[in-house]
């Protein structure tokens, strides 16, 4: 089998599963790091100050404004992910409103190899000043292991010298994280950052599905003990969830009973996903309620189509989250065009007592 057709099959399967969810798709830069010059890595400016883009001034009224990212794919030999990624960042730059934080759920390059990260960091070279930046790992920031000595998609030598362990520590200096899975804070926010700890090198059963361990899990669960009850926690995943009462397998989130189970207790908590970059317009739903509120993402680097396929034309895609008092408005973007997405705008009233 090709890489082509791995992926693609990948892709297919991943939207097969979700779909079974009650119907739902229910910088000079430090080589290290990925924080633009100028910018500390907890995104504040040499005086101290967090950066903000966009409208600094906007009148809504948002207490936080983030942008959720999902699926860059960034490709040291294809242009066209790098070019999107641009496009996104350009769109944040000149935003109506403002933008406090941006998130990666997963999935920042193609295939992890050392050039793949090169270019990510060489994009970012040309924005001096970006907000703080989150990322968790996706399924395809362990590619590293398919990918030969030559270059070369390898199926048949894998792990050709290569480790999952590797490939997190990878993605651990990138992004300045002593572990996959990490916590952030903006404008008082939580926002919990969970990644997959394995992948097939390590643990051939769990394919291309997210396993966490029982150290995150536990992480999690000390976390939300955190939350006051009504201010918003935000929680990324990068595969999706199964049906509810089941546990995940390839494509989805392996654990997902104690995921569920730790996050029911509480109150006004808004999960995203991504993987499964499905085109907002496509007709599938993108939200689901259960005992918290569950956003499936699209793709900034490869949108699809319900055949799995590319939608025509030069298309990127992501969501932003403003967080109120009394609620959470989350909104679909089309990046390329700078515009909105009528088929995926939720307002969300949060439970205040």
């Amino acid at each position: 089998m090709d890489r082509r057709t791995f992926i693609k099959r990948s892709i297919a399967a991943t939207v097969m599963g979700a779909a079974t969810v009650g119907g739902i798709w229910k910088y000079a830069i430090d080589r290290r790091s990925g924080v633009p010059a100028g910018v500390t890595a907890s995104g504040a400016d040499e005086s101290g100050e967090p950066v903000v883009i966009g409208n600094r001034d906007d009148d809504s009224g948002a207490l936080l404004s983030f942008m959720i990212l999902s699926d860059l794919h960034i490709n040291s030999g294809v242009a066209y992910p790098s070019e999107r990624f641009r496009h996104a960042l350009d769109d944040m730059l000149a935003f109506e409103s403002k933008i406090e934080a941006i998130v990666i759920t997963g999935d920042i390059t193609e295939s992890a190899t050392d050039a793949d990260y090169e270019e990510y960091r060489r994009i970012l070279k040309d924005y001096k000043r970006l907000p703080p930046l989150y990322a968790n790992m996706g399924n395809h920031d362990y590619y590293n292991i398919w990918i030969s000595e030559e270059g070369a998609w390898s199926k048949e030598t894998m792990p050709n010298g290569k480790t999952d362990a590797g490939s997190r520590q990878t993605f651990m200096k990138q992004f300045r994280l002593e572990k996959p899975y990490s916590e952030a804070t903006a404008g008082g926010y939580r926002i919990l950052l969970l990644s997959q700890e394995a992948y097939v090198q390590e643990k051939p059963s769990v394919g291309e599905g997210a396993w966490y361990s029982d150290e995150q899990l536990a992480w999690l669960k000390d976390r939300l003990a955190l939350q006051n009850g009504k201010q918003p926690v935000f929680v990324m995943i990068h595969q999706p969830l199964p049906p509810v009462g089941q546990n995940g397998g390839n494509h989805t989130l392996i654990r997902a009973k104690e995921f569920r189970d730790i996050l029911k207790p509480y109150s006004n908590v808004f999960v995203f996903s991504g993987h499964t970059h499905q085109d907002f317009q496509n007709g599938r739903p993108h939200y689901a309620k259960e005992t918290f509120h569950w956003f499936h993402n699209s793709s900034v680097g490869r949108v699809l189509n319900t055949q799995y396929n590319p939608v025509p034309g030069n298309v990127a895609q992501g969501l932003y989250v403003q967080a109120y008092a009394d609620k959470v408005v989350v909104r679909g973007r089309e990046f390329v065009g700078r515009s909105w997405i009528k088929e995926a705008e939720w307002s969300v009233p949060l439970r205040l007592s």
